[in-house]
């Protein structure tokens, strides 16, 4: 009758009831290391409030410390630390590990695949949790959601996108595996470091950009520069992750663990609805302030010739990892079995009253 979150839910509140009565109250102390600054919000919410969240439940016997990426030094690092035992837990995204190790690329998002909804449904009900299980396993390292930007925008551009020509030869600053898509339809792909990318935008170092959505970008300035907000396509449902020391949690008593997870959950989904919210907000504010900001679509022929090196590169890829094939092919035949749902529930809605 009640699903299993409830229970935990239940579990966790009629243990943290009894009191310190009940048990002794020794204290757990941990430290948690993120990949974000100490102001990127809404992605360094999640953590902070899962330190609160723990703190409160388990009566102040787990206490978390949050350590941003300008007290750790390593915001790319963060994963060795955790595996390492420096850190008991962190927050990051799986794909900036592609290159240690490709298996984990998937559990943050894909180009054209699942929405946050349904990647969510995958996790949970699909199998994705033991697929992400089986991959960190390797690493010492339990992975759990960590909060989601939904459906990320496809970028700034100082120039229209009309066909195929116009990609050949733009510089744009888009990292991952959408890089290496657009790389192969002959963009001149870059990574600049996030506080020079205004600079480089204005100075024409670059042509175009892809950061996040309004949310983010409205705090970096693009909208000033490019006039050109194209949708998305690479990051339709891009989910965050903690990452937890498989050592550390086992140490840690039952109801604590439990109390963990909850939290873990709770926090996720806040940040994605947190996140949606401040969407809307920005976006309100930047067509107040910039009414000649065109919101655009690439072109048929563009979005085509897209899906197609994505294919490729996905083929590539699997050829050489059949665990990651294994992922991918889960996750294309949930999409496949989840998306009539969203396409009636959603989309039809949509597309008859907007």
């Amino acid at each position: 009758m009640f699903g299993k979150t409830t229970k935990l839910l239940v579990a966790a509140a009629l243990v943290t009831g009894m009191g310190t009565s009940a048990m002794a109250k020794k204290v757990y102390k941990w430290k948690l290391a993120t990949t974000w600054g100490p102001t990127l919000s809404p992605f360094i919410d999640a953590p902070k409030n899962l330190a609160k969240i723990v703190e409160e439940m388990s009566d102040g016997r787990l206490i978390i410390r949050v350590d941003a990426a300008n007290k750790h030094k390593s915001p790319l690092g963060v994963l060795d630390m955790v595996k390492g035992g420096q850190y008991e837990m962190a927050h990051t995204a799986s794909y900036y590990w592609k290159g240690k190790d490709i298996n984990l690329l998937p559990f943050t998002t894909m180009p054209f695949g699942m929405t946050a909804p349904e990647q969510y449904s995958w996790f949970y009900y699909g199998g994705g949790m033991e697929l992400m299980e089986k991959a960190y396993k390797r690493h010492r390292i339990l992975s759990y959601p960590g909060g989601n930007s939904g459906n990320q925008m496809g970028g700034w551009f100082r120039k229209e996108i009309n066909s195929l020509d116009d990609l050949k030869g733009l510089k744009m600053r888009i990292p991952g595996f959408a890089g290496e898509v657009l790389a192969k339809l002959g963009v001149q792909v870059t990574n600049i470091a996030p506080g020079e990318l205004y600079t480089a935008l204005e100075r024409g170092t670059i042509d175009s950009l892809e950061w996040v959505s309004p949310s983010m970008d409205i705090k970096m300035g693009f909208h000033k520069i490019a006039p050109y907000y194209y949708t998305g396509w690479h990051e339709p449902a891009t989910e965050l992750q903690y990452l937890v020391n498989q050592k550390a949690l086992k140490k840690l008593p039952k109801d604590l663990q439990e109390i963990l997870i909850i939290a873990m959950r709770v926090t996720a989904y806040d940040m994605y609805i947190q996140n949606y919210h401040m969407n809307a907000t920005a976006w309100e504010e930047m067509k107040k302030e910039y009414p000649n900001i065109k919101v655009k679509t690439l072109p048929k022929s563009v979005m085509d010739a897209m899906k197609k090196a994505n294919k490729e590169l996905r083929a590539e890829m699997s050829e050489k990892s059949p665990e990651l094939k294994e992922i991918l092919n889960s996750q294309d035949a949930y999409l496949k079995r989840v998306r009539a749902w969203t396409e009636m529930s959603d989309y039809l809605y949509l597309k008859d009253n907007l």
